[in-house]
C-alpha cells in the first residue's frame, strides 16, 4: 500500500482528516514520484542484464548450487532460479514505486520461507542470491537511486536470513 492510501485508510478509519503531519509525509512521498520511477525503469529495462549478472555472481560464489546433488544442479532447477530472480526483481519495483516494504513483504516474503524449506532450498542460499541481484541492479544506478533501492533488497536479504 502507498503512503498515501495508508494515509487516507487510516485517517478515514479513524473519522477524520488527514493531520498535518500525514499530508507533509503525502508531499515528500509525491515529489519523489519522479526518482522512483526511474529506479523502476531502469530496473525493469534491465531485467535480463540484471539477472545474468547476479546469476553468473551466485553460481561463482556458490559453485555447490550447480554441482551435482546442489539445490540447482540440473536445468529445470536453474531455470527455476532465474525465473524467482527475475519476480523477486520485480517485487523491488512495487516496493520502490510505493514506497513501502509492505508489498513485497506480502507479495514476495509470507510464506516464502515455508515454500523453501518444503522445497528443501536453503535459507541461506536464498540470501546470498538476493545479495548477488542487490549487487547486480544497484550497479545500474546512480549512488542517489542506489541509495533509494538498496532498502528494498535489504529487506529481502533480511527475510531470506
Amino acid at each position: 500500500m502507498s503512503v498515501v492510501t495508508q494515509i487516507i485508510l487510516n485517517a478515514d478509519e479513524e473519522l477524520r482528516y488527514p493531520s498535518a503531519g500525514e499530508l507533509q509525509n503525502i508531499e515528500a512521498f509525491l515529489t519523489t514520484g519522479e526518482k522512483r520511477t526511474r529506479i523502476a525503469s531502469t530496473l525493469t529495462e534491465n531485467e535480463k542484464k540484471i539477472v545474468d549478472k547476479a546469476t553468473q555472481e551466485l553460481w561463482r560464489r556458490r559453485p555447490d548450487f550447480i554441482a551435482p546433488g546442489g539445490n540447482a544442479s540440473g536445468t529445470r532447477e536453474r531455470n527455476q532460479c532465474i525465473r524467482d530472480y527475475g519476480w523477486y526483481l520485480r517485487l523491488v519495483t512495487y516496493g520502490v514505486l510505493d514506497g513501502s516494504t509492505e508489498t513485497v513483504d506480502q507479495i514476495g516474503v509470507l510464506g516464502a520461507r515455508e515454500m523453501y524449506n518444503s522445497l528443501g532450498v536453503p535459507l541461506a542460499g536464498m540470501a546470498e542470491a538476493m545479495r548477488c541481484l542487490k549487487q547486480a541492479s544497484l550497479a545500474l544506478l546512480s549512488v542517489e537511486d542506489a541509495q533509494e533501492a538498496a532498502p528494498y533488497f535489504d529487506f529481502l536479504i533480511q527475510a531470506m536470513s
